[in-house]
């Protein structure tokens, strides 16, 4: 769950930026050390899982989706278990207007003071170097925030405002779930008519927990239903400061909770920190398998050799299988400045969307019936997406039980001078077929880390929806 990030994470109504708008807050930029609201922001806000070594520089986003709408749909994993709908919330929406969704863009391009013009950018970069001025030496020296001062509304009016809702409807005339991704940076179709394509949506966040350099953000998603707005899904959001130039980190205000509610939510942040270090430490990528995690492996070796035969290589698959390698897709894009967020880079919404669209492709193809999200989580941002890139994508399906599919997306640049793959993203998926799948069959010992990594975010999932079912209602 570790990688760094150059770029900047940032999603758009057309290209929003509502997690960060949240950050910078409808009551004051939080790194301006007392400076006038009209001056450029001394440092920006970056996505990051703040959870990496200073000697690496790491910087990912951590972004988990929790449905909380009272249906029959499976709940969605989170970072925390309260994040369930169940967790009373504080109320801060009192003297804040909601911004329309088509307006966020240029409300985060006036904080930020970022060009609107492409060919600027780079005579932008250089312009920013004078902002080093405003930095604080050390967090003591920012004026301290309320999670109010972030609070930020913002309206998609699908009812209100027919006109804009094709964008956002699928073939089957409910909401996209990749537009949604874009919007948020993290949400969508989530399980059978619990999104309506003809009711107001309400986006709502503000900063939760902060450390030294890095912040938690909640962003909560309400939907208007016979004229009362009921919670749909929270998303959980980490973002780091980083200096003007995108160099070194830059200490954030320090934040004050207002009240027994607001101080349960930050000690909740603090928690959800020590689950992200914890989960970090045990990755496959460092650490080897369990005891009964090898033995899972092992067993389902055991279970593909030919019986006709005494050889390690003779392999069959087992009836009602897949094998790992015929179970992935692949797709690529080309990154044009259209896409570009306010730092001109590729923005992270618009690669969320292309990553769900392409593993619920997969997911569809594998299982042969439309499949539907249960879980957004754990995605990571190693490195920025460069406009002009090639962007290269691979979905693959890593874990199954049941009618269950575990999706790993994984996104890389090439580069056309060097020839050379870089890791960009990794992306998390759970879907939910209508029907049983065949079980997912891995070959190799790497294909064999897969299946672990994918079934240990399964059960992760499971774990927390069971949690958040058998939570008690919030009075």
């Amino acid at each position: 769950m570790v990688g760094t990030r150059e770029g900047e994470h940032r999603a758009a109504g057309r290209r929003s930026g509502l997690a960060e708008l949240g950050v910078y807050g409808a009551g004051g930029l939080s790194a301006w050390h007392g400076r006038s609201p009209r001056a450029p922001p001394a440092r920006r806000l970056e996505p990051s899982l703040g959870l990496c070594s200073a000697a690496r520089g790491g910087r990912m986003l951590a972004l988990r989706l929790c449905i909380v709408k009272k249906t029959t749909s499976v709940l969605a994993r989170a970072l925390t278990s309260q994040s369930n709908g169940s967790q009373s919330l504080p109320d801060m929406s009192e003297g804040h207007l909601p911004i329309h969704v088509n307006n966020v863009r240029s409300r985060l391009r006036a904080i930020v003071g970022a060009s609107t013009n492409w060919r600027d950018h780079v005579q932008a970069m250089q312009e920013r170097k004078a902002l080093h001025t405003l930095l604080a030496q050390k967090q003591e020296d920012l004026p301290p925030k309320k999670m109010k001062d972030s609070y930020i509304e913002v309206i998609l009016p699908l009812g209100s405002q027919p006109e804009i809702r094709e964008k956002y409807l699928n073939v089957h005339d409910s909401v996209r779930f990749g537009r949604i991704l874009e919007d948020l940076d993290s949400l969508g179709d989530l399980c059978k008519k619990v999104i309506y394509p003809d009711c107001d949506i309400r986006f709502t966040g503000n900063v939760s927990w902060v450390g030294k350099t890095s912040m938690e953000v909640k962003m909560h998603m309400l939907q208007e239903y016979d004229g009362v707005y009921s919670p749909v899904l929270d998303a959980t959001f980490v973002m780091v400061a980083r200096d003007p130039e995108n160099k070194r980190p830059a200490f954030v205000n320090p934040l004050i909770p207002d009240g027994p509610k607001e101080e349960e939510v930050f000690k909740q942040g603090a928690l959800n920190k020590i689950k992200r270090t914890d989960f970090n430490t045990t990755s496959l990528l460092k650490m080897a398998p369990t005891a009964e995690e090898r033995n899972i492996v092992h067993n389902m070796f055991l279970n593909t050799l030919d019986t006709r035969t005494v050889s390690f290589r003779s392999r069959v698959l087992p009836p009602n299988s897949v094998w790992m390698e015929d179970a992935k897709l692949k797709g690529l894009q080309i990154c044009h400045p259209q896409e570009r967020n306010v730092f001109n880079r590729i923005f992270g919404g618009f690669l969320m969307r292309k990553a769900f669209e392409l593993g619920w492709a997969t997911a569809c193809s594998y299982g042969g019936s439309r499949p539907f999200i249960v879980s957004v989580d754990d995605i990571m941002f190693q490195r920025p997406v460069e406009i002009g890139s090639l962007l290269l994508l691979s979905a693959q399906v890593c874990y199954t039980e049941k009618n269950y599919i575990q999706i790993r997306v994984h996104s890389e640049v090439y580069d056309t001078d060097t020839k050379e793959h870089k890791t960009t993203n990794i992306f998390h998926f759970t879907f939910m077929s209508e029907n049983e799948v065949p079980q997912i069959v891995p070959k190799t010992y790497g294909e064999s880390m897969l299946y672990l990594d994918g079934k240990r975010h399964f059960s992760a999932t499971m774990k927390e929806t069971r949690e958040a079912m058998n939570a008690p209602a919030a009075a």
